[in-house]
């Protein structure tokens, strides 16, 4: 390799970054916005070792996607296609009802959101109607390049807006109730709860599938060097992660030991927040908390239909031709369906979309041992695995194995 090829694999521009920031932007929504804030608010600083946990153990599972790309210039789809068509069906079948389940939910609480935001009232179906069409044209018309420019924009300025509303609630810390006894979630009632928190934290783990699948397409579209692609999803990753624990504090420092009782299901919960800083800060921060919490949603409905729309029509392609080479054939498709079928599963479970995101938060985590051993399989066969990476990933396995175990067994009433 020559000097100058050395130099243009290690240079660094805005448009080096894509995949990651796509991540952290499809991480960033109702693991952080709903649960973490409702962590902080609940339970004060005590879950933050639980956030943390769940970024640190899952960590190695999503790096192995980016590893599997650059060693291999295929996805993580395509990897699991080599071990067996029987995973790849199973793959696909699980990726098709997570996709419409996640986005489903995340568009309802973006709708909340524009609720709040617009100026005259809409009922929800009609606002999720609003963001799920804009999310699906705004794909449609601009691709996979618009998204990975859009979500930069989107993931830059949350950042900016979520440190200055800590700040600023830190600034201004709530008045403690004069009857309020700390709540401990240290014990069983509180495990489906810790279960859910770490379930989408930093998001379901086959998103990791989808980061490989965004990170080829990146290979073949912007030639990244491996330097590239893992600056750029260390800075996704490590972005989700702080911005996650920041959450957290946004609930201390504005709910926690008010005495006010926490709303539970995710969409009532939006609005109860924003007027809770309306209160606690004044009146001019609304609009500030409702930018925060609509990039949020809109940038992860839109990450979340194209990832699932992409990655199924990968699962597709090599199930139909053994090849990826249909891929493009089917994204548009597969997009479109993820879209509807969202929008179908708010029309016809409204009532019960708080229990349908929960159990998809508890899924994801509990199905997390899977995905995990699998991607430290291909990448260990491919023989770039250290051997530091190596236990780091074995522990990784232990720990979301053990607590899944655990919590079937209280499922199950087992234990508790």
């Amino acid at each position: 390799m020559t000097d100058t090829t050395l130099n243009q694999s290690h240079k660094l521009t805005w448009r080096s970054f894509g995949p990651g920031i796509l991540m952290a932007s499809a991480a960033i929504g109702g693991s952080h916005l709903v649960a973490s804030t409702q962590a902080g608010a609940l339970y004060g600083w005590q879950l933050a070792i639980m956030i943390i946990l769940a970024n640190f153990f899952k960590y190695p599972f999503y790096r192995f996607g980016t590893e599997y790309a650059y060693s291999t210039g295929n996805s993580l789809v395509a990897g699991y296609a080599k071990i067996s068509r029987v995973y790849l069906w199973a793959f696909f079948v699980l990726c098709i009802i997570s996709g419409i389940i996640s986005t489903g939910a995340v568009a309802l609480l973006c709708a909340v959101i524009l609720g709040q935001i617009l100026p005259w009232e809409l009922n929800t179906l009609a606002l999720s109607g609003i963001v799920m069409v804009t999310a699906w044209v705004l794909l449609f018309a601009g691709h996979y390049r618009f998204l990975d420019g859009l979500t930069k924009w989107i993931i830059a300025s949350l950042t900016v807006a979520t440190v200055a509303a800590v700040f600023i609630a830190a600034g201004k810390p709530s008045a403690m109730a004069a009857d309020f006894i700390p709540a401990s979630p240290w014990n069983l009632a509180a495990l489906g709860f810790i279960v859910a928190l770490m379930g989408w934290m930093p998001a379901p783990l086959e998103f990791s599938a989808v980061t490989s699948v965004w990170t080829s397409k990146k290979i073949r579209t912007d030639h990244t060097s491996r330097f590239q692609g893992f600056v750029d999803f260390n800075v996704g990753y490590f972005t989700s992660a702080i911005l996650a624990v920041l959450f957290l504090a946004l609930g201390v420092f504005v709910q926690y030991g008010t005495g006010t009782e926490i709303a539970m299901q995710g969409g009532a919960y939006v609005p109860q927040l924003i007027n809770m800083y309306t209160e606690t800060i004044g009146s001019w921060s609304k609009m500030l908390v409702a930018a925060i919490a609509f990039l949020c949603m809109y940038g992860t409905v839109i990450t979340c239909a194209d990832g699932y729309g992409r990655t199924n029509s990968e699962s597709l392609s090599l199930i139909l031709t053994n090849t990826t080479t249909d891929t493009e054939k089917y994204v548009a498709k597969w997009t479109a369906f993820t879209i509807v079928a969202g929008y179908g599963l708010i029309a016809f479970f409204l009532g019960q979309m708080a229990a349908l995101l929960k159990f998809a938060m508890i899924s994801a985590f509990v199905t997390a041992p899977i995905f995990a051993y699998l991607n430290y399989s291909l990448v260990k066969k491919e023989g770039h695995l250290s051997t530091i990476m190596k236990w780091y990933a074995l522990a990784g396995i232990v720990f979301l194995t053990g607590f899944t175990i655990l919590f079937l067994l209280q499922f199950f009433g087992m234990i508790g």
